[in-house]
């Protein structure tokens, strides 16, 4: 029996938005793997195109593994993503058709995506991936952590450095820790539903 959904109370609503910020600076608090694990296997649940799922998450943690990531950094990138605890290479799956099989079992996608081009099934990567790293960021939100998403980053070196022979590619970094308030910019203003959305 499917269950019946009420909207979250105020808490978790400024939780996940509109009190939740973009981190520059860190708590020197750790984070666990089974948190990582967790975002994950929350992240997954939420919708792509046909199941497709192609994001693909390289936690980055440590002094040996940050230093490698370290020459691919925009220079205002640096020492936040150093001082963090995990920094997180969101990636998406070239060949994530592959696996479709597996996660649309009910048609044979995988033959639908093959006949496309190599450009097409990217695109189609591409958008799904991004549309679930926004889903990162809310599992990372959920389980009290705090974000900080850079596009900030040589992606030809991230790709070579880490996802090098994997069909996987680089579309964003973000930052995972405990953030450290008193670093915070005062918060930019939003549009106004007014100057961005229409009701047809």
């Amino acid at each position: 029996m499917a269950a019946t959904h009420t909207a979250l109370d105020t808490d978790a609503l400024e939780q996940l938005f509109t009190e939740a910020r973009t981190h520059s600076g860190w708590q020197d608090r750790p984070v666990t793997d089974e948190t990582l694990r967790r975002i994950y296997e929350l992240a997954r649940m939420a919708p792509t195109a046909v199941n497709s799922q192609p994001v693909r998450l390289v936690f980055v943690r440590g002094r040996e593994a940050k230093e490698k990531l370290k020459p691919a950094l925009s220079p205002g990138n640096v020492d936040k993503t150093m001082q963090a605890p995990v920094t997180v290479i969101v990636a998406y799956d070239t060949n994530f058709h592959e696996q479709m099989p597996k996660l649309f079992p009910s048609r044979d996608m995988k033959s639908v995506f093959a006949a496309q081009t190599p450009e097409a099934r990217e695109q189609a990567a591409f958008l799904n991936g991004t549309l679930q790293a926004g889903y990162v960021i809310l599992a990372a939100r959920a389980l009290g952590l705090d974000c900080g998403p850079m596009g900030g980053f040589d992606k030809a070196k991230v790709d070579a450095a880490f996802l090098q022979g994997t069909g996987w590619k680089s579309n964003i970094l973000l930052n995972l820790g405990h953030g450290d308030a008193a670093k915070l910019f005062p918060r930019n203003p939003r549009l106004a539903f007014e100057d961005a959305c229409r009701l047809d």
